[in-house]
């Protein structure tokens, strides 16, 4: 079974950074690039929102809230995917998820790592 272990978060003032990690443990290295991973995050008391994908090719998306501050990216070498997060404001706090899936297998989930951001 996948396991999906997020690391970063923490507690950060507005206008500041945070990079997020999420590493794939008992996965093989020779099919973590075929994966699609994603990040999420879910504030208390709303859903789970989509914040940005990386496909096995590498394109990426991103929602509007986080376009131009956010970054994703992955390492397939250390089977990990970041999340980099610039200019940090209030409204991004939540706890973020991190997933992986194709179009047979998954999603796998993480289990979360918190980010607060300061006013």
């Amino acid at each position: 079974q996948v396991q999906l272990v997020e690391s970063g978060g923490g507690l950060v003032q507005a206008g500041g950074s945070l990079r997020l990690s999420c590493a794939a443990a008992r996965m093989i290295t020779s099919v973590f690039w075929q994966y699609d991973m994603a990040w999420y995050r879910q504030a208390p008391e709303r859903q789970r929102e989509l914040v940005a994908t990386i496909r096995s090719d590498r394109s990426t998306d991103y929602s509007d809230s986080v376009k131009g501050r956010f970054t994703i990216s992955k390492d397939n070498s250390r089977k990990t995917v970041y999340l980099q997060m610039n200019n940090l404001k209030p409204e991004d706090s939540a706890v973020y998820y991190c997933s992986f899936y194709t179009s047979s297998s998954g999603p796998y989930w993480g289990r979360g790592t918190q980010v607060t951001v300061s006013s």
